[in-house]
């Protein structure tokens, strides 16, 4: 999933519906990128469900 901003800073709602488009659709992982910033930003989501498997494994 990839999920593209253009804002000047990236906050916790983005981050937030980032997780959540990861967790609903069943992705390992997304990206969140913005643009809209001086220099290109990016981080990498993963789901709060994935986060608990794998400390399962563990």
């Amino acid at each position: 999933m990839i999920k593209i901003k253009a804002v000047n800073n990236l906050e916790d709602v983005h981050l937030a519906k980032a997780m959540n488009y990861v967790e609903t659709y069943k992705l390992d992982i997304g990206l969140l990128i913005n643009f809209g910033s001086k220099s290109l930003h990016f981080k990498r989501v993963h789901s709060n469900n994935q986060k608990q498997k794998s400390k399962k494994l563990r």
